[in-house]
């Protein structure tokens, strides 16, 4: 995050960030993969002004680093917009999805579920949330025909032209997919495979700085460097691994002892 946070100060102080338009604000995570769980990627029609700070951002960020690539993931993404309501200006908090729905409506009312399904590309039981989210929570900046919970094929929406709110700037949460077990599952494992190369790596710099090293001082230093949550069971199939790749071999005289291959 510090990286990113440094990333940013020196984009905001470049010739790209000029072309940035004055009444936007942009913001940019830029995370390495293995630090992070694996998303699929998503396409979705994103606003052309999105698209814009998009690409101005992957220019001055390829400049810097020739050789990277950089993966964006909208659904990850936040935004604040300024809302103009009949009764009222307001700020509103939202995700990105929400974003690309609500945008929306600055060129048209009464939008069929239909319509907007085709203007976002957004897969139709996320868009039924996000769309639930903005019409159906307790913050409800769209109206939905006919009334109701639950979002269905045939719905309308409308921008709530009656909408009030005492704070000016107004935080209006998703609604989360609930994951089955079996898909709780998958994005644990997936998780842990994209961590792989990262354990890798550090099991094979610890044990080239140290050449020989006992499994519980190993198992240590490694804890202490990687950042993310860890199971013993997890580092010992790693250090097997390179074992079996001939990164490393067992001491002859102690089984618990490691010994570094260059």
């Amino acid at each position: 995050i510090d990286l990113s946070q440094d990333v940013m100060a020196s984009f905001r102080t470049s010739p790209q960030a000029a072309k940035v338009s004055p009444s936007l604000e942009l913001s940019v995570h830029v995370l390495t993969q293995g630090y992070w769980p694996t998303y699929p990627p998503v396409e979705l029609k994103l606003p052309g002004e999105i698209l814009e700070l998009q690409e101005i951002f992957s220019t001055y960020y390829m400049s810097k680093h020739n050789g990277r690539r950089l993966q964006w993931h909208p659904c990850l993404g936040h935004c604040t917009l300024k809302a103009n309501f009949p009764l009222g200006k307001k700020e509103i908090s939202v995700s990105l999805l929400q974003t690309i729905v609500l945008l929306l409506f600055n060129d048209g009312d009464g939008l069929s579920y239909a319509h907007v399904l085709q203007a976002t590309g957004i897969e139709d039981r996320e868009l039924k949330v996000t769309l639930q989210s903005l019409a159906c929570g307790k913050v409800r900046v769209l109206r939905k025909e006919p009334k109701g919970r639950e979002v269905d094929g045939s719905d309308r929406f409308f921008l709530d032209a009656s909408f009030k709110h005492p704070l000016f700037r107004i935080k209006i949460n998703s609604i989360q997919t609930r994951e089955s077990e079996a898909e709780n599952e998958q994005t644990s494992e997936r998780v842990f495979q994209d961590r792989q190369y990262q354990i890798d790596a550090a099991i094979v710099r610890v044990m080239k700085a140290r050449k020989t090293l006992s499994h519980s001082l190993l198992m240590s230093e490694l804890f202490q460097q990687l950042k993310f949550p860890l199971k013993p069971p997890d580092l010992k199939k790693r250090i097997e691994s390179l074992i079996d790749r001939e990164y490393l071999e067992r001491d002859p005289k102690s089984a618990s002892t490691y010994i570094y291959l260059a």
